[in-house]
């Protein structure tokens, strides 16, 4: 049984979802305790339960057979069953991250035999979580490169606190149920020049001077003409706006958003989204910190590999430490300036235990 403590380092709700990933996927059970200890409201909340309960119904069991999976635990231990390929639809009935509750089970499926389809519903465009078009575009584009085969379909917006928002994936799995370990370590060094980019203002059911505002401001602090920004208004649940910077470069783009909320102007939104933008652009590297933060756990699957980004965040180094109970991997991270990093993974993606 490996133990890890959920209140070291960022202490949040990544570390429950990293460790039922790897569980799944490694056929390891744990046992977490301090879940969240150092938060406001400590422990497991329903959009943690929800990532729970997925992965429980993807390794053939129910949230019944998770000792402690119940709303506040501070405690959990999860035995994983043999994941199974197959339809699954997970409804969080918030404005839970329908993102990190498919990320959380997307490993033990790549390793399934056959293919899945999975349908999450809740919230598709939440602040603290990767939007659907970041998921899409920048994490699943470099799963694909690694030979994932994956692809998802954004079907309805879902924005907090209304949610209601639906996306889809299907993947393949690989023979005899190899998909996952079959991934191959790839390096992601250089990003290269960058390309003609497009920045999205997008929002339901809010003042068309919401989203002009946030356009003009993007315009000024990007230095972007204006037919490379465009308003893009959708039906859903609630109102609520995401503002998406669609940067290609020549070897690896990235995608940079930003989450507006109640009582945060639009011109807050779109700084937020520049400032990202500017940041990761400046920085040269391919690899930007939240991808950092996702891309650990399928290289420390596929064995090893290598990538450039921005320096670490407490939210990384927390996230190596989860791994390394799983794996026997060793992760290294190289500061190269003061903007640049190298993180290097290696070793065998066998099972720690």
């Amino acid at each position: 049984m490996i133990e890890i403590d959920g209140s070291r380092g960022e202490g949040g709700g990544q570390i429950v979802r990293t460790a039922l990933a790897l569980s799944l996927a490694t056929g390891q059970a744990f046992e977490i305790r301090g879940i969240r200890a150092g938060r406001g409201r400590p422990g497991l909340q329903r959009q943690h339960l929800a990532s729970v309960a997925a992965a429980a119904t993807v390794g053939g069991l129910t949230l019944a057979d998770v000792e402690g999976a119940s709303l506040g635990s501070s405690r959990m231990v999860f035995r994983p069953g043999s994941p199974r390929s197959g339809d699954y639809r997970f409804i969080i009935g918030s404005a839970g991250s329908t993102t990190l509750v498919f990320q959380t089970v997307l490993p033990a499926l790549l390793g399934c035999e056959g293919p899945s389809i999975v349908t999450v519903e809740g919230g598709t465009h939440n602040d603290m979580a990767p939007p659907f078009e970041y998921l899409d575009r920048t994490f699943l584009a470099a799963l694909r490169k690694m030979g994932a085969r994956v692809e998802a379909t954004l079907e309805r917006h879902g924005f907090y606190p209304a949610g209601g928002g639906r996306f889809s994936a299907r993947m393949e799995g690989g023979p005899g149920g190899e998909g996952t370990l079959a991934l191959k370590p790839v390096d992601w060094l250089e990003r290269g020049a960058l390309t003609e980019g497009e920045a999205i203002v997008v929002g339901s059911r809010l003042p068309d001077h919401v989203f002009s505002r946030e356009a003009e401001t993007l315009r000024k602090l990007l230095g972007w003409p204006a037919s490379r920004i465009r308003v893009e208004t959708v039906e859903s649940a609630g109102p609520g706006n995401v503002i998406l910077v669609d940067q290609p470069a020549e070897h690896a783009g990235a995608v940079v958003a930003a989450v507006g909320r109640k009582g945060r102007p639009a011109e807050e939104v779109a700084k937020a989204a520049a400032a990202a933008w500017r940041a990761w652009a400046e920085a040269d590297v391919p690899v930007d910190g939240h991808l950092a933060d996702q891309l650990l756990l399928p290289m420390a699957l596929s064995g090893g590999g290598r990538f450039r980004t921005t320096p670490p965040t407490l939210h990384t180094r927390t996230n190596i430490g989860v791994i390394r109970h799983f794996l026997p991997v060793e992760i290294v991270l190289t500061e190269e300036s003061d903007r640049r990093w190298l993180v290097e993974v290696r070793g065998r993606a066998e099972p720690a235990g």
